[in-house]
């Protein structure tokens, strides 16, 4: 304990005591706080990687369905050849208003 020519009664070193453990066990908290702290924003990278990586996989998925539905349609059966010439018109022409749209 410090003395600064002050004398301190029993009750005085019994408060600065507790002061002295409490603030202990204040700084205690604090770095078991922090210590959360940093776990949990380690924890939020690891995830925010793991969403990233699943929203590339999903982009990747939607292109290659794309991909699959474009594959299907050109692969047709003889009988379904005029659904196939029906939807390839229809691609045409919106198509054809896309480019007329960007021409006005």
């Amino acid at each position: 304990m410090y003395n600064l020519g002050i004398e301190m009664t029993e009750e005085d070193k019994k408060l600065l005591s507790t002061f002295e453990a409490r603030l202990r066990h204040l700084m205690y908290l604090h770095d078991e706080l922090k210590r959360e702290n940093t776990e949990i924003k380690q924890l939020l990278e690891a995830k925010q990687e793991e969403v990233a990586k699943l929203r590339s996989d999903y982009n990747e998925l939607e292109v290659v369905y794309a991909n699959l539905k474009i594959a299907k349609t050109i692969s047709l059966t003889s009988n379904e050849v005029k659904d196939t010439k029906q939807r390839l018109s229809k691609l045409v022409r919106e198509v054809d208003k896309c480019i007329a749209l960007l021409n006005e």
